[in-house]
C-alpha cells in the first residue's frame, strides 16, 4: 500500500536515485529501459543525480549515463563528483581522522571481533583482518590505528568513510549497537546484507549533501522525487517530497518512504520516471516553452505494490 497524496503538489524538478539495488539490476547493468528513461528525463527538464555510497572509481557502470550538469554524490554523501572529468571531486565532506580514530576504539570495546577499513579520496586501505570484497592492488593493509594516522594534522588525502565488519553479529544489530557506542562521533548506516557498517563525518549522508545540491540549483525538497532499498537511503527518502522503496526494499526502507514501486530486476525506477516525464511534458505551454518552476501538478496513482521483497543483492560489499 502507498501513503494517501494531496491533491497538488509541486512539480518534480529533480531525480535522485540509489544505485546498487535500485537503479542497476543485481547483474550491475542498467537496462535498456532505465537508460532511455533517463535520456527522457532530462530531455523533459528533469535533472537526475546518482546517490550512492559507492567511491568515485566504481561510478564508470553509470558513467555514460550522466546527462547535463554530469554530477554524483558518492560514498554516501561525503564527496560530489563530475563524472564527465572522469570522477574529478567537486566537494568532500571529510571523516576528521581523530573522530574516526575515536570510533575505532569505542566499536573494539562494544563489539570485539570488528575490522575495520579506510576509504580515502585516494583509494581504499583495510586491516589483515577485513574481508576484501574488491582486491585493490594500491591498498596498504595495517591496523587502523596506522592507516589513519597522520604525522601533521590535514596533510594526508581526506578519509571519506571508515567501514567496519563484524564476522558474526547480525546487521542491523550491529549497526545499533555501534550508534549506540558512537553515535555521537560520526553518521552510522549500512547498505551491505552484511554486518557492514559504514561511517562518515557527523551529520553527513546522502539526505545533507543532496539538500546542498539542490539548495545550489534553488530546488526544494518538494520537488525532488528520491529512490532506495537500504538503511543509508533512508534520509534522502524521508526527506525528498516523494520517495519510492524498491520492491526489494529493506522493511525500514519501506516503512521510511512514502511510495513503492517495483524491484530493481524489474526496472521500478524506469517506471516512476516514466511517469514523472509523461506528467513533465503534459505541463509545458502549448507554445512548447518550459513550465514554470513551481508549476503545481494534480496527484498521479502510484503503482500497485509488488508482493514480498526480493532478497538483497548477494555482495557484501558496500554500496
Amino acid at each position: 500500500m502507498t501513503s494517501p497524496r494531496p491533491s497538488a503538489r509541486p512539480a518534480v524538478r529533480l531525480i535522485a536515485t540509489d544505485l546498487d539495488g535500485t537503479l542497476l539490476r543485481d547483474d550491475k547493468s542498467v537496462s535498456e529501459r532505465t537508460v532511455a528513461a533517463l535520456a527522457a528525463a532530462e530531455r523533459a527538464g528533469i535533472e537526475v543525480f546518482f546517490v550512492t555510497g559507492r567511491p568515485a572509481r566504481w561510478m564508470d557502470v553509470v558513467s555514460a549515463h550522466v546527462h547535463g550538469h554530469g554530477l554524483a554524490i558518492c560514498a554516501n554523501g561525503a564527496a560530489v563528483v563530475d563524472l564527465h572529468a572522469g570522477g574529478t571531486f567537486l566537494e568532500v565532506r571529510p571523516l576528521p581522522r581523530p573522530a574516526a580514530l575515536d570510533v575505532v576504539r569505542a566499536l573494539r570495546a562494544a563489539a570485539p571481533g570488528t575490522s575495520f577499513a579506510v576509504e580515502l579520496t585516494t583509494g581504499i586501505h583495510y586491516e589483515p583482518l577485513y574481508p576484501p570484497f574488491f582486491l585493490d592492488p594500491g591498498a596498504t593493509v595495517a591496523t587502523a590505528e596506522k592507516l589513519l594516522y597522520e604525522e601533521t594534522p590535514g596533510a594526508a588525502a581526506p578519509v571519506l568513510k571508515l567501514l567496519a565488519q563484524h564476522p558474526e553479529l547480525d546487521p542491523d544489530a550491529f549497526l545499533a549497537t555501534a550508534r549506540q557506542a558512537a553515535g555521537d562521533l560520526a553518521s552510522f548506516t549500512r547498505s551491505s546484507p552484511t554486518a557492514l557498517i559504514e561511517i562518515s563525518a557527523l551529520g553527513v549522508s546522502k539526505a545533507s549533501t543532496l539538500a546542498l545540491c539542490c539548495a545550489e540549483r534553488g530546488i526544494t525538497a518538494d520537488q525532488v522525487a528520491a529512490f532506495g532499498d537500504m538503511p543509508n537511503d533512508i534520509e534522502m527518502l524521508t526527506w525528498a517530497g516523494r520517495s519510492y522503496a524498491m520492491g526489494n526494499a529493506h522493511p525500514e526502507v519501506i516503512a521510511a518512504a512514502s511510495g513503492r514501486t517495483a524491484g530493481n530486476n524489474e526496472d521500478g525506477v524506469a517506471v516512476i520516471i516514466e511517469r514523472l516525464v509523461a506528467e513533465a511534458l503534459a505541463q509545458q505551454p502549448s507554445d512548447g516553452s518550459a513550465p514554470e518552476p513551481n508549476a503545481l501538478e494534480p496527484a498521479a496513482p502510484e503503482p500497485t505494490a509488488p508482493g514480498p521483497a526480493a532478497s538483497q543483492p548477494a555482495s557484501g560489499n558496500p554500496l
